[in-house]
């Protein structure tokens, strides 16, 4: 056979072999593509609409637990990392709804990320969605369940202060029924039941106030304060306590531009510092209390003569019914939340409250509020404008310089 004629054949013949080979592998490509895309996850009709509207975090899981999509929100709560799910506890609700076909909720406690302690806790409802995939839907609930801890423990708080007092007067009230032909005994008893009675007046009060102070809207209602003569009725109202113990009120000092507040829960506020200087200074000393401007800041100083705080438990006195000594603050019928009062009055108006507090050397008390720049013309309104970023600038002061300046100020030793 002519070897030309040969080497055209068997050209011929691989060119045939290559066309279909390449024939061969396109048509591989195709079949391969659509099992992929007769793989690719597809949601039922509107779902992905609904989702998108629905306002939390969501994650859909296939039919084995691989994530198939996810909003912003699920890994901004660490509840998705990639395309797993992170938490167990999801993975295991998640099956059970699978397995019964019910929905599941629940409220978790979950890590909020791989290290630390820090948790989240999220309410989570979990259901089929079609008949492939998983919906997990989850709120976060960190902040409303705190919140709720929070309310919680104060009503136990508080019906644990009430029982003192009504349990004190219930006994006294039938002590004084068995000794009713004892004048003498009469009297004693009815003494300690007015003074009961008068501890469980002043809880209640304070109750009121500090509820009425938490619904109050300094924003909205206030207005420009003259704290000169909201110290001057303060002090007024503590006239008669200074003067059962014999203490002086030497106030000093002036503060030119108002604040911007609500006057009465200002005024509560100092009337509580200057009452609580009283009640734990001894008798026949002074209670100081200094007003000065600094940096657009109107502060407040008010210092006692008294024992003094140690630094324990100078950060745990704003803590609601928190007392230093319980013994001695049922002799001064102190009910624990006056303090309180004053951080939340002062953290509404934009401020803050500091202590300075040696051993023997008595306690200083410094409050600091945004003074008005600039008021309208009838010196109110929202429009005022305040320098409260001021507060955070000056939280840097010295407390002891603060408490030397406003002594000095007052002619009270220290």
């Amino acid at each position: 056979m002519d070897p030309v004629l040969l080497m055209l054949v068997a050209g011929l013949v691989g060119l045939a072999i290559g066309v279909a080979g390449m024939l061969a592998f396109r048509a591989s490509e195709a079949q391969r593509r659509a099992r992929l895309d007769s793989d690719e996850p597809v949601l039922p009709k509107g779902a992905a609409d609904v989702l998108s509207v629905v306002g939390r975090a969501y994650v859909i899981v296939d039919g084995i637990d691989g994530v198939v999509r996810a909003s912003p929100a699920a890994y901004a709560f660490g509840l998705v990392r990639g395309h797993t799910i992170v938490h167990s506890e999801l993975l295991d609700l998640t099956a059970r709804v699978r397995r019964d076909g019910v929905i599941e909720e629940r409220q978790l406690e979950l890590p909020r990320g791989p290290l630390g302690q820090g948790t989240i806790i999220v309410h989570a409802r979990i259901a089929a969605l079609g008949e492939e995939y998983i919906l997990i839907l989850a709120d976060d609930r960190t902040e409303i369940t705190r919140t709720e801890e929070i309310r919680n423990d104060f009503v136990a708080n508080v019906s644990h202060e009430l029982k003192t007092p009504v349990g004190a007067i219930s006994l006294l009230a039938e002590a004084l029924d068995d000794a009713a032909s004892d004048e003498v005994a009469v009297r004693r008893f009815a003494q300690r039941m007015h003074k009961e009675s008068g501890r469980l007046s002043a809880l209640v009060q304070d109750i009121i106030e500090l509820s009425r102070l938490q619904g109050t809207d300094v924003v909205r209602r206030g207005k420009a304060v003259n704290i000169n003569a909201v110290i001057a009725e303060a002090v007024d109202r503590n006239k008669l306590p200074a003067e059962s113990k014999q203490i002086d009120i030497v106030v000093g000092g002036k503060i030119d531009a108002p604040v911007y507040g609500d006057p009465d829960l200002l005024m509560t506020a100092f009337r509580n510092l200057i009452d609580n200087a009283i009640r734990y200074s001894p008798d026949g000393t002074r209670v100081g209390v200094g007003l000065r401007s600094r940096d657009g800041l109107a502060q407040i100083s008010v210092t006692d003569q008294g024992l003094g705080i140690t630094p324990e438990e100078q950060e745990r006195i704003f803590e609601r019914f928190y007392r230093i000594d319980a013994a001695r603050s049922r002799q001064t019928g102190g009910t624990g939340l006056g303090l309180s009062i004053v951080k939340h009055v002062v953290s509404n108006h934009g401020g803050e409250v500091t202590v300075w507090s040696q051993q023997g050397q008595g306690s200083t008390f410094t409050v600091r509020l945004p003074e008005m720049e600039t008021a309208d013309d009838d010196g109110a309104g929202p429009a005022a404008s305040v320098t409260a970023g001021a507060v955070q600038e000056s939280r840097h002061e010295s407390a002891g310089n603060d408490k030397g300046s406003s002594v000095q100020n007052q002619g009270v030793k220290a």
